[in-house]
């Protein structure tokens, strides 16, 4: 059953990036042209609602830094959300990372009869359930099936940070200022997010796909807003950049003329052993025959970076954006080396959380760990950190005489 979902899955990715031919590839995208329009609608009216207060969100008390992006997948939300948590810890603040839990093992629901019942006093209200702490700053307490894999890696990679899932976020926020006295909160993914009040919106964009892959909304394209919803961002982050960006930025420009721009790409920091802990360096793989594994929403960026790391890509296996590896799947890929006879397997460290324990084979096989790297703009991301963390300064003498009139 679950292989057949996937396998729907990634039909219906193939035939929105436009890999797929023939005549029913191209009937769905008429269907998914006519879909986009009336998800355009819903888009559209639900901003108009939150932005002219119809629908009001909600202020918790604290900073809300809010990471994400225009598009589905892909653009490098969570490395820069552990930049960024790590950079305001430094600075001393008590933050805790908010996430959804994108694919993680779903709650027990409160049954709707019960739901119904307790609205017409028939029986008591149901109590609410605990979002899920993932870590509470000094152990990590959940795996990735129970967390989700973004939450785990976060959690794993930021010691001292508590990291907090749940899909009612404001729930979460007011869960993680009562229990870790948290006083800024890094929302994972939360530009779509509107309930929560954001202080900050950082938006990501892929140099590569910089407004999706064909300009369409979901489902017939990628983007989940339109790119005039950039209007809202405070900070803009370029990822996977060369430095090159003029063409980009001059895009930007036409939906966002205030907002900071940073420019920044994923750095391979080295490859891990799985099993031994065991690090090798980036150039370690020079000249090597690898086989590469990934199951993330775009493989050819991660198969290219080991080409660049001067791999030779021997066995490719590619599975869905956030598939739960079983042992059958990854014992036939071994086997695959095996036979082809190659020097090691890679897979990405998103990628490795959700492997099952496995025995140790007759190669190594390494998870690539990724961090990012600025390389235009580091002052401005200095400067942000700095307006988050440091409290605003009243000159002297103004607060208390203002203070004292107004009370």
């Amino acid at each position: 059953m679950r292989d057949s979902l996937e396998d729907l899955e990634n039909f219906i990715i193939d035939v929105v990036i436009n890999n797929r031919r023939g005549i029913r590839a191209s009937m769905l995208r008429v269907v998914f042209r006519g879909l986009s329009g009336v998800y355009s609608a819903v888009v559209r009216t639900r901003l108009y609602l939150y932005r002219h207060r119809y629908i009001h969100d909600h202020h918790l008390g604290v900073p809300v830094i809010s990471v994400g992006n225009l598009t589905v997948g892909g653009t490098g939300k969570t490395p820069v959300v552990e930049m960024l948590a790590k950079a305001l810890q430094e600075h001393g603040r008590r933050v805790c990372i908010l996430s959804r839990g994108y694919k993680s093992k779903r709650q027990r629901k409160v049954p709707f009869s019960k739901k119904m019942a307790a609205r017409f006093g028939l029986i008591p209200k149901p109590p609410e359930p605990l979002p899920r702490i993932v870590s509470d700053g000094e152990k990590v307490l959940l795996d990735s099936h129970n967390a989700g894999d973004e939450p785990f890696m976060l959690a794993k990679n930021c010691p001292g940070i508590p990291v907090v899932v749940d899909k009612n976020r404001v729930k979460a926020g007011a869960h993680a200022i009562q229990r870790f006295g948290a006083d800024v909160l890094v929302l994972d993914d939360g530009l779509q997010y509107l309930r929560l009040k954001h202080r900050h919106d950082i938006v990501l964009i892929d140099k590569t796909a910089p407004f999706g892959n064909n300009g369409y909304l979901l489902p017939r394209g990628t983007l989940r807003e339109p790119p005039r919803s950039l209007r809202r961002a405070s900070y803009i982050f370029i990822t996977k950049s060369d430095g090159d960006s003029e063409d980009i930025i001059a895009q930007i420009r036409r939906y966002n003329r205030a907002a900071e721009i940073i420019e920044c790409r994923h750095r391979a920091m080295h490859f891990e052993d799985i099993h031994t802990g065991e690090r090798l360096p980036m150039d370690g793989l020079q000249g090597q025959f690898v086989g590469a594994l990934s199951g993330i929403a775009v493989p050819e960026s991660f198969e290219n970076g080991l080409r660049k790391l001067g791999a030779k890509v021997e066995v490719i296996a590619r599975f869905a954006d956030h598939h739960r590896f079983h042992g059958a799947e990854l014992k036939q890929f071994i086997e695959r080396c095996v036979r082809r006879d190659v020097h090691c397997m890679v897979t990405t460290e998103k990628d490795y959380v959700r492997f099952p324990k496995l025995p140790v084979a007759d190669i190594p096989f390494y998870f690539m760990r990724v961090e990012i790297e600025i390389i235009r703009g580091r002052d401005v991301f200095d400067k942000m950190v700095r307006l988050i963390a440091e409290p605003r300064r009243v000159p002297a003498g103004v607060l208390p005489a203002d203070f004292m009139e107004a009370s």
